[in-house]
């Protein structure tokens, strides 16, 4: 760690860390009230636990961007964070809107928009918080003497993610023109924006965990990043097959779709030759495993299992099931929530001066979690095409698939079960660490792109 400011990551990653096992804690109750056991249907009926699991994904993958942004903007820009003490106030205020609007959607209190259930009047709050948030990782790198490729690629994929969520707050009284604003948020976001952010992240980590040339390195990123979020963009058509929009989206959308398992492929392959060509070994190795998964599960999951279902002719059949649901848990998983926990591994260590990294509980909880949510996959997959057979090609009443299908949610759970392990263990490595008091390692003056505190400098935590 080279500056004061970068500790308030620590925070945004102990909130990543907390609205993850909540998140995990409503998929459970989904996942047995899909299996026939909805005991708490009174409690917590599935709409509203729905809407809690999908937005918590939102609120702690927002969290971790912006920790790694605190984290990360910092370094990149050799200096400290332009106001500290504001990421702290934006971290408080985005905690207390987003247990407000988990709160509401316990007591009926949401828009009943799908993805964006948020109340309107906490739309507004979220703009003006993600703002701020702007605001101060924009005049840190305003105010920098250098500002690299990967610094700006993240700023801009930030600001764009503050600004298409302007879209669905625009009012209409149309089904299908509120429809085509709200595909611009959430499309946009998880296949356009947050590319970027993720692509920046990724960036930022081959090249601390590799040593590979910065220079070389970031024009890939441009090459990369560049075409994947071209053929996002476009690719937003899959969302425009069926809702009442022209027919020309049926091409556009099949397209562009079909293009964008070549970015990931590309993103898959680059990351696993810059880690094949590091010229130096990193201590922290399970750090190295989550950044290379990270571009390995995001071309399955948003990649294949995404083209394996937007071709117009297919997606007739699969769309609004649960082959939807296995392409977009192991969509978020690997883009998403992967990159966060690699940039969470590698910052630990340094922001508290305590290497855990090498225990085989780390290693085990990168196995056990990306095996569960391989097995998870599967049994959406299962489900999914078990659905769309019985729905929607024999013609079935769809509660009646519904009860058809249970048993498919038995594995589920048990897939589930496993990857939650691998998260425990994740998260009791994390408290392990500790608080961040690990100290500086240079102040404000400047060290080489791909150093790391040598093993014998770090301490080992006190039993």
């Amino acid at each position: 760690m080279k500056y004061e400011s970068q500790r308030v990551a620590y925070w945004f990653f102990a909130t990543c860390m907390l609205l993850f096992v909540l998140q995990i804690v409503y998929g459970f109750i989904m996942g047995f009230a899909h299996a026939g056991f909805d005991g708490l249907h009174n409690v917590i009926p599935f709409h509203a636990a729905r809407a809690t699991h999908t937005n918590l994904l939102v609120m702690w993958l927002l969290a971790g961007f912006m920790g790694s942004a605190y984290y990360i903007i910092p370094d990149e820009c050799n200096r400290e964070l332009m106001w500290p003490k504001l990421a702290y106030v934006q971290l408080i205020a985005l905690v207390v809107v987003g247990v407000t609007a988990i709160i509401g959607f316990h007591f009926n209190w949401w828009e009943g928009r799908k993805f964006l259930e948020i109340p309107r009047p906490l739309d507004y709050l979220v703009v003006v918080d993600v703002l701020l948030f702007i605001a101060n990782i924009g005049m840190t790198i305003w105010k920098a003497a250098h500002r690299s490729t990967t610094a700006m690629v993240l700023f801009f994929g930030l600001l764009m993610a503050a600004l298409l969520y302007l879209p669905g707050m625009i009012p209409t009284d149309n089904q299908t023109v509120d429809s085509y604003w709200r595909w611009w948020v959430v499309h946009l976001w998880v296949e356009g924006v947050w590319e970027l952010i993720m692509g920046a992240i990724l960036a930022y980590l081959l090249i601390k965990l590799t040593g590979i040339d910065r220079e070389v390195l970031e024009k890939w990123l441009y090459v990369i990043v560049g075409f994947t979020f071209l053929s996002g963009i476009l690719g937003t058509g899959h969302h425009y097959y069926f809702i009442g929009t022209p027919r020309y989206w049926l091409i556009v959308g099949g397209v562009f779709s079909a293009l964008e398992p070549v970015a990931f492929l590309g993103m898959a392959i680059w990351a696993i030759s810059t880690a094949r060509k590091g010229g130096r070994q990193h201590p922290n190795r399970v750090a190295l495993s989550w950044t290379v998964g990270c571009a390995v599960m995001s071309f399955v999951g948003a990649g294949f299992l995404g083209f394996a279902h937007t071709l117009p002719g297919v997606n007739l059949y699969t769309h609004g099931t649960l082959v939807t649901a296995m392409h977009g848990h192991m969509a978020f998983w690997g883009a998403y929530a992967m990159i966060v926990l690699a940039m969470i591994v590698y910052a630990m260590p340094q922001l508290t001066g305590r290497k855990l990294y090498d225990k085989p509980r780390a290693v085990f909880a990168f196995w056990t979690s990306n095996i569960g949510m391989i097995a998870m996959t599967l049994a959406f997959g299962v489900a999914g095409v078990s659905q769309v057979v019985l729905e929607r090609r024999v013609g079935m009443d769809f509660l009646a698939v519904q009860h058809e299908i249970e048993v498919h949610f038995w594995g589920l759970i048990l897939a589930a079960s496993l990857f939650s392990l691998g998260i425990i263990a994740f998260i009791w490595d994390f408290m392990r660490y500790g608080l961040p008091v690990g100290e500086l390692s240079g102040g404000a003056k400047p060290s080489a792109d791909a150093e790391a505190p040598p093993p014998d400098q770090v301490l080992e935590p006190a039993e």
